[in-house]
């Protein structure tokens, strides 16, 4: 394995947890009208187009029951 030449003070890395930068960030900008709608349009969007395929998919993932329009029937034995 590699080893160091010189000796790690350790003693930065406990002084790094109390560290406090004297820089602030810049203040957020706050979401316009338009944006605050568009958001909300596109949620709406995927939470419609979430529910649409779950109702359109429930019923053809339900085995339970058979229509009778679909259901086989033989026509060896009509004769």
């Amino acid at each position: 394995m590699f080893r160091r030449r010189e000796p790690v003070p350790f003693a930065f890395v406990a002084e790094s947890e109390r560290y406090r930068s004297n820089v602030t960030p810049p203040p957020r900008s706050r979401a316009s009208r338009s944006q605050i709608a568009g958001r909300v349009l596109m949620g709406l969007t995927v939470t419609a187009g979430l529910v649409g395929a779950l109702l359109f998919g429930l019923p053809a993932m339900d085995t339970n029951t058979q229509s009778p329009q679909h259901a086989q029937t033989s026509q060896a034995s009509n004769r």
